[in-house]
């Protein structure tokens, strides 16, 4: 016999973390509030019996109002699992038991997995589990996730409730002046042939106009029902809506924190409070947030980046290329062979592996931050400034997951309340420069100022920030007006990250760039070898510039010739090279690296032999190199991120504004920085 249990809890409440126990699986666990905002599915690994274990986004109620809560609600309303195991912060239990009190209505046996009790045990506090399983009439299950303690009791409790315990959900409405209504509008639903009455009439109550579209009641029925509801609130003088939550808060007040024992004093501070008096004071937190960013990128790639990647680099891009060509000479390999394994695989895909050190130490660095809970901090601090641009500081953990990639990043704007937000927010997002984008930086800072590439990438991914608020100032002035939306977020406590976790995290990532290394990058690198060597008739060429990609790079590189790299310095000749690979980098940005490591490398002159940072010292200046950077920063992240744009924003009108808009932003910030530091004399030579 197969089951399907379902994971359902508000966010941050460890669902993921738990899901992952019981499945062996390594979905992204994050200590915010959003990183789930699809259902995961997975065959659970800790019994015999045949269970899917199904992680639902994070809600806080089954009336929902982002796209990720609708995702949770239909699963289990429509698609009705066997059982729901309910995850309760139990150092957080009051708010958690209010979406527990909605759960037990929809009539699907239930169990609560009481989490983080190491957490509440620290703290000093207490809960009487045997008379708090009495009061919900369902089992309570203590555990500790991210520890595996408690997961097997909670899996057999969850079985024998499936195999038929006889349990007695109670009703946290239940002898309230509005049971009567329930009971009439249930009644009625079910003599017209609905199931699940005891949800449905409630939120038909509650004026919930998705259920009732989906229950397309008669038109006679719609009016008993309104009938009901508009008699019980003229009897009890109260908005019906507001007078449920009152009643489940009340309930949760009076019958459940009883068995709820505080450890501390009212009004103590936790070691969690006396932290946040600082990192997300008013003043000290924006300059707070800056430094710790600022470290990072000194570690990533600064100093300790560079003595990592330097012999990592010197291995892949100089001492592989000379075994691999001695090698396939003494095997008498052809010259197109030689070409195409040395010039286009290996030296394409060689100076995008050198950055991988300082990638996975950025990774492992922003992780840290993420498992010990500062990032949920970062949001509340950046919410101040967001909301003088007119967007909401929840905005802040989609755009931070942008730092990652582009395009979980752009899914995550479902758990932003409004349209008008999800569309500035996933506008905004090529602005905070994800992570294909650092071997970009990387080779252009280590080539121009290898002195400061802490400094210039953390300028970078600095103006990135002000670039993204001053477009929020515009589109709200213009395209986009409204007020933003109120922040509402849970601060989570701060946690000690685990090695396993971090360690997962930073895998998982870094796994994920070698693995479109291996694949996507493969391709373009053969395929870039191929069009920088054959011209339109297919015909090998001497000269790459008559290629097929130097024809095309050619029409391209005049649109820059305002933005400094448009032409090589010093020759005023067509700069085709960079317009190529910015066409490339629209595939991945990481491919604007292979590109020109192969066309520069490759043209055969003898001083670009070496490494690739000489040949781009002889095509830029300093100037025109920081320019391409800026460049890069800003304009669209690549396909992939396009069509998840265009799925999330579900128009072509809107899909297409952002790419212009982005691809507009970059060319025009580009053009100034540029012709600013043209006019002060700064980095002509």
């Amino acid at each position: 016999m197969s089951y399907r249990f379902a994971l359902a809890g508000n966010p941050n409440s460890g669902k993921t973390t738990l899901f992952n126990s019981l499945t062996g699986n390594n979905a992204h666990v994050g200590n915010w509030p959003g990183v789930t905002v699809e259902r995961k599915e997975g065959k659970c690994k800790k019994t015999s019996e045949n269970i899917m274990i199904v992680d639902l986004p994070g809600i806080y109620s089954l009336s929902p109002y982002t796209p990720e809560e609708i995702v949770a609600r239909d699963f289990l309303t429509l698609d009705r699992p066997d059982a729901i195991i309910n995850i309760v912060d139990a150092t957080n239990i009051e708010r958690n038991l209010y979406l527990t009190t909605q759960l037990l209505e929809l009539g699907i046996p239930t169990i609560i997995a009481l989490n983080m009790m190491d957490e509440l045990e620290l703290r000093g506090d207490k809960i009487d589990i045997i008379n708090l399983e009495k009061q919900l009439g369902v089992p309570v299950v203590p555990i500790t996730a991210s520890k595996n303690q408690g997961i097997t009791e909670l899996l057999e409790k969850a079985l024998s409730l499936e195999l038929g315990h006889d349990l007695t959900h109670k009703n946290a409405l239940n002898n309230s002046k509005i049971c009567d209504t329930i009971q009439t509008i249930s009644d009625l639903l079910t003599a017209n042939g609905y199931s699940n009455t005891l949800y449905n009439a409630i939120k038909l109550m509650e004026k919930d106009e998705k259920i009732k579209d989906t229950l397309k009641l008669s038109p006679s029925l719609n009016l008993a029902v309104d009938k009901a509801v508009a008699q019980a609130e003229h009897q009890t003088g109260q908005e019906i809506e507001m007078m449920i939550a009152d009643l489940r808060y009340k309930y949760i007040t009076e019958s459940i924190s009883k068995f709820v024992q505080k450890g501390r004093k009212e009004g103590d501070l936790t070691f969690s409070d006396k932290i946040d008096k600082i990192v997300t004071h008013r003043i000290l937190g924006l300059p707070i947030f800056f430094l710790i960013m600022y470290l990072v990128f000194q570690v990533a790639v600064g100093t300790i980046g560079a003595w990592v990647v330097d012999p990592f680099s010197a291995f892949l891009t100089e001492t592989l290329p000379n075994v691999a060509t001695e090698f396939l000479t003494w095997a008498g390999a052809s010259e197109v062979t030689q070409g195409l394994v040395v010039g286009g695989i290996i030296t394409g895909l060689g100076n995008i592996l050198s950055f991988l050190p300082q990638i996975i130490l950025l990774f492992l660095c922003l992780s840290v931050l993420e498992d010990i809970g500062y990032m949920s901090r970062v949001a509340f601090v950046m919410d101040r400034l967001f909301q003088y641009f007119g967007l909401s500081g929840k905005a802040f953990v989609p755009l931070l997951m942008g730092y990652g990639c582009s395009v979980p990043a752009i899914m995550a704007t479902r758990t932003l309340e409004d349209e008008k937000s999800r569309r500035l927010a996933i506008t905004l997002m090529p602005f905070m420069s994800c992570s294909a984008r650092l071997p970009v930086y990387a080779v252009f800072a280590g080539s121009f100022f290898a002195a400061h590439q802490g400094l210039i990438v953390f300028s970078l991914y600095s103006l990135g920030i002000i670039v993204a608020m001053l477009s929020c100032l515009l589109l709200n002035k213009t395209v986009l007006k409204g007020d933003a939306a109120p922040f509402v977020m849970e601060l989570p406590p701060y946690r000690i990250p685990t090695l396993k976790a971090t360690t997962l995290h930073t895998w998982e990532k870094a796994k994920g760039y070698v693995i479109k290394v291996g694949t996507v990058l493969l391709t373009m690198s053969v395929a870039i070898w191929f069009l920088q060597t054959f011209n339109f008739s297919l015909q090998m060429v001497d000269d790459s510039s008559k290629s097929i990609f130097g024809v095309i790079g050619g029409a391209i590189s005049p649109i820059f010739a305002w933005n400094g790299f448009g032409y090589i310095k010093d020759t005023g000749a067509v700069h085709w090279q960079i317009g190529a690979a910015l066409l490339t980098g629209l595939i991945a940005k990481e491919a604007v690296v292979s590109t020109l490591g192969i066309l520069y490398i490759n043209q055969g002159t003898e001083e670009l032999t070496g490494a690739l940072s000489t040949a781009l010292q002889t095509h830029f200046t300093p100037l025109a190199a920081f320019s391409v950077m800026v460049f890069v920063l800003l304009y669209v992240p690549c396909f992939a991120a396009i069509a998840t744009a265009k799925k999330e924003l579900n128009s072509w009108k809107w899909t297409l504004f952002t790419i212009a808009y982005q691809c507009g932003t970059a060319w025009l910030i580009s053009m100034v920085v540029y012709q600013a530091g043209h006019f002060l004399g700064i980095g002509l030579a």
